[in-house]
């Protein structure tokens, strides 16, 4: 079935690359959100590049839902900058929050910080407190916007704009693929996007607070994740 599936969504890619030749984010969010109705979400952590994107579906009133994962493990800052969206742009933000009894026995069994111990036990937080609640968000949906950029990683560099992801058994919209660090800035700054506070600090991808800390200058964008592993900084959202 899954095969069946992956025929099917190829196909999709295909004629969504196509019909939205051209467009401007805007005109292909726009599209999206008429053409698969009340099917296209998009999932914030409130970064810089998921708060370019939150701006574009506010401006232009989108149907398109906007939700994000709280872990539990959020900084307070990530709390601060969501507050502020909300304020600002007046669009309700979905909150999507790990099953309690998942997190609950994770803890008795290997305490709070089991993450630090192996990369078995960080992705195994990471799928209680992110992957399961992304599952059940993103289940009967059609799109899925993110917020990825190609220069994020080496494991983003093979990206498209579009493509659909077995994983999750749905087509992803990316729609800052090839913007650079400096042009998200420039747009949070002309358009007085709210950002984290963070970002001004050396912090530039943000996730759960044990789990990361500000980058020097010329260490890889992703150095900040995780920086105890030497593994591939991903933590199972976003996969092939």
């Amino acid at each position: 079935m899954r095969k069946n599936n992956k025929k099917m969504s190829t196909a999709t890619v295909n004629t969504l690359i196509e019909k939205t030749a051209g467009f401007s984010i805007e005109e292909t969010l726009a599209f999206l959100a008429k053409e698969y109705e009340e099917k296209v979400v998009f999932s914030t952590s409130f970064g810089q590049e998921d708060q370019v994107i939150t701006a574009l579906i506010a401006k232009n009133d989108l149907p398109i839902t906007i939700f994000t994962l709280d872990t539990g493990r959020l900084f307070q800052e990530t709390y601060d900058v969501f507050h502020k969206t909300l304020k600002k742009y007046k669009k309700e933000i979905k909150v999507c929050f790990p099953e309690a009894a998942a997190v609950e026995k994770l803890l008795e069994a290997k305490g709070p910080n089991s993450f630090y111990e192996s990369v078995e036990n960080r992705k195994e937080c990471c799928f209680i407190r992110k992957v399961a609640p992304l599952t059940k968000a993103l289940k009967g949906n059609a799109i899925w916007i993110t917020g990825l950029r190609a220069e994020q990683s080496e494991n983003r560099n093979d990206l498209a704009l579009f493509e659909y992801d077995a994983h999750f058994d749905i087509i992803k919209f990316n729609p800052l693929l090839k913007w650079t660090l400096a042009e998200v800035q420039k747009y949070i700054d002309d358009n007085n996007v709210p950002q984290n506070a963070l970002h001004k600090q050396g912090f530039v991808s943000i996730g759960c607070a044990p789990c990361t800390r500000a980058i020097a200058p010329g260490e890889d964008i992703r150095a900040g994740r995780w920086s105890w592993e030497s593994s591939h900084k991903e933590c199972g959202l976003h996969q092939k």
